[in-house]
C-alpha cells in the first residue's frame, strides 16, 4: 500500500503536551471556550488542527514547549499542516471504520489487534485513526465487503450519529406505590364471613395476614 501523507491532529493528550498541562487542562480550556471547537470528530473523539491549537500560544500564561513541538512533528513522519478544516482528508476511527465494513466496533479492534486490518495512519490520544483511501485500499486487498452508501455519507462531510462514550445512566426504577395496610381487625367465631371477606381484602392488596388467636 502507497504510503500517503497524513495532516497535523492533536488530541487532549497532545495538545497537553506541546503545553506542558494536565490533560483535563486542556479539556478545561475547551469547555471554557478558549480553545476552538474540535475540527474533527471521530468515533466521538475530539480533534483539533496543529494550527489551530497554535492559536493558544502566547495567550495568557500558554506557552508552547518548542522541543515538544518538535518531537510531535517527528511522531508523524508523512504529516504535513492544514491551516482549514475543510481541506482535510477523509478521516475515520474505529466505529467509522466498522460502518464503512458493515462490522461492529468490536471486530475491528479485534483486526487490528490481530494486525488483519491496515496500520493506523494516527494514534492519538489512545485512539486510532485511518485515512478512508487506506481502508477502502486494505479491504480490497483483504476481499472485504464495503457499503459504498457509507463511503458516499463520509465523503460527502456526513456521518452518522454515535453513542456518547462512557457509562449510560440508567433510569431509575419505579417503586410501586405502596398502600397504608388496614389497622388489625377481632373477629369471633360468629363473624366468619366477615373475617373471610377482610382476609381476602388485605391479601388482595399484596399485605400478608398474622392471626393472633386470643381465648
Amino acid at each position: 500500500m502507497a504510503q500517503v501523507r497524513v495532516p497535523f491532529l492533536l488530541g487532549h493528550a497532545e495538545i497537553a503536551s506541546l503545553y506542558r498541562v494536565e490533560r483535563q487542562t486542556s479539556q478545561k480550556w475547551r469547555t471554557e471556550g478558549a480553545l476552538a471547537a474540535p475540527d474533527l470528530v471521530a468515533s466521538g473523539n475530539p480533534y483539533w488542527l496543529l494550527a489551530t491549537v497554535m492559536r493558544l500560544d502566547g495567550v495568557g500564561d500558554r506557552h508552547v514547549a518548542q522541543d515538544r513541538l518538535t518531537a510531535y512533528k517527528t511522531s508523524v513522519p508523512r504529516g504535513y499542516e492544514v491551516q482549514d478544516k475543510r481541506d482535510l482528508p477523509v478521516i475515520l476511527g474505529i466505529q467509522e471504520v466498522a460502518r464503512v465494513l458493515a462490522r461492529d466496533a468490536q471486530a475491528i479492534s479485534r483486526w487490528r489487534n490481530r494486525r488483519q486490518i491496515a496500520e493506523a495512519d494516527l494514534t492519538l490520544s489512545g485512539s486510532p485513526l485511518w485515512l478512508l483511501e487506506n481502508i477502502l485500499d486494505d479491504a480490497q486487498q483483504r476481499q472485504r465487503n464495503i457499503l459504498p452508501s457509507e463511503v458516499e455519507l463520509l465523503r460527502t462531510g456526513h456521518r452518522a450519529p454515535q453513542k456518547p462514550r462512557g457509562r449510560r445512566q440508567r433510569a431509575p426504577l419505579s417503586q410501586p406505590s405502596r398502600k397504608v395496610p388496614p389497622a388489625a381487625r377481632i373477629f369471633t367465631g360468629a363473624d366468619q364471613a366477615a373475617a373471610a371477606e377482610f382476609l381476602a381484602a388485605v391479601m388482595a392488596e399484596g399485605h400478608s395476614v398474622v392471626i393472633e388467636p386470643r381465648p
